[in-house]
């Protein structure tokens, strides 16, 4: 499966080991999901995982998100992003993990919010998804 990984998918993998995202991020090491990445996405990954806050709740050393980033930058595959077709979400900051998405021919937009890409999706042929769902359909 080829998927485009929002923010909060990441956060929330590293802030538990017990949960869907983490076991996603388990298969991304595995090769069963290929994440897809955008400059803007891989940037945005970088920005929040860095974040003060963000570091205290994963228990991560600057070192550690640098080495899980360049872990992860290994097994993603990049998306040039060639087509714009903004304003398309109600959140414009989360414009660019749509464009990453279709950009990419993604199969699935994994994201924790959901509801903010419901609308826009069916525009695309674009599978919006929660991480469990994503593992309930990979073990069907």
């Amino acid at each position: 499966m080829r998927a485009v990984l929002d923010t909060s998918v990441l956060v929330a993998a590293l802030r538990s080991r017990r949960g869907a995202s983490n076991r996603l991020l388990e298969l991304v090491a595995h090769g069963a999901v290929r994440p897809l990445v955008s400059t803007a996405l891989f940037l945005e990954y970088e920005d929040v995982l860095m974040r003060p806050e963000t570091r205290l709740a994963t228990k991560m050393e600057a070192a550690d998100v640098e080495g899980f980033l360049a872990a992860f930058a290994s097994a993603a595959e990049g998306v040039d992003v060639n087509f714009r077709w903004r304003p398309q979400l109600t959140d414009p900051n989360d414009e660019f993990v749509l464009e990453a998405a279709v950009n990419g021919a993604a199969d699935a937009l994994v994201t924790h919010n959901v509801r903010d890409f419901r609308e826009a999706a069916p525009r695309f042929g674009l599978h919006v998804l929660l991480p469990r769902e994503v593992l309930k359909e990979l073990e069907s």
